[in-house]
């Protein structure tokens, strides 16, 4: 008890606090103007409603949910996994230079990647315009594209390297025994590697999706245009409450985003169980 406590007052300040708070805020008009400011008030389900009414809020839903499977399970699971697979056995030194490579990209701040999104992706003079020699508006016309390869990007490294370690932990006797037989590349993939790495494979599926739904990154890359075109749920979110300064509804969205998350959880953790 005396080890945990650090933690568990770490985790009451910064997690269970705040998510109390904002179910609180969820039930009252407060905001940072007017009245309502000085002076909530408590209006039950009132804000619930008003969100599941709004036309808006199931448009970002569905962006949100285009951004997570784009980015995070194909971008970034099914990409991160190919890569982990392709350099598995591959001499040490060109793997590990890989992961670097592959590394550094999840490292770097997120403000100096997207600065460098930004210039790779302008219209005018940027990178990727030069290299195809095109005039594309790449953030204007291709926002949600945009937004999926930056962040496939920028998270594949979490999958190459949690894939990576579960290949290895394959018994290589195992694929030895699979080659002696005649089994290609696919049939070891499909018939030994995979089943092995299941476990891994939900926890990389259930982590990743989890962060790209609550990400809020893009902003920082599109603002969440153009018209809305990549307003994620993260990003309505964030104008509710700093642009109209309505935190009741900003927190009821919140609210929805957290029981979204914890159903889908839910799922993912009931599949590995019933898998195992």
């Amino acid at each position: 008890m005396i080890f945990l406590f650090p933690s568990a007052v770490f985790i009451a300040i910064f997690l269970i606090l705040p998510a109390i708070w904002t179910l609180y805020l969820g039930v009252t008009n407060y905001s940072l103007t007017g009245l309502s400011a000085a002076n909530p008030r408590f209006v039950g389900l009132h804000n619930y409603t008003t969100v599941l009414k709004d036309p808006e809020f199931y448009n970002s839903l569905k962006l949100t949910i285009i951004f997570v499977i784009g980015s995070a399970l194909i971008g970034q699971a099914l990409l991160g996994f190919l890569i982990a697979w392709t350099f598995s056995d591959r001499p040490g030194k060109l793997r590990s230079f890989v992961e670097v490579i592959i590394i550094l990209a999840w490292i770097v701040p997120s403000s100096v990647v997207t600065f460098l999104w930004s210039a790779f992706l302008n219209g005018q003079n940027g990178t990727l315009n030069k290299i195809l020699g095109s005039q594309t508006e790449w953030l204007i016309e291709h926002p949600m594209l945009s937004i999926i390869v930056f962040n496939s990007w920028r998270g594949a490294a979490f999958s190459v390297l949690l894939f990576g370690a579960a290949i290895a932990a394959v018994p290589k006797s195992h694929l030895e025994v699979a080659r002696i037989a005649g089994a290609s590349k696919y049939r070891q993939l499909r018939d030994i590697v995979i089943p092995a790495s299941r476990g891994h494979i939900l926890t990389n599926l259930l982590l990743i999706s989890l962060w790209s739904f609550n990400l809020f990154t893009p902003y920082l890359l599109t603002g969440g245009g153009p018209g809305n075109k990549t307003e994620i749920l993260s990003i309505f979110v964030y104008e509710k409450a700093l642009r109209y300064f309505n935190f009741g509804i900003a927190s009821a969205i919140a609210t929805i985003m957290l029981l979204i998350n914890f159903v889908f959880a839910l799922i993912v953790i009931r599949r590995g169980k019933q898998k195992i």
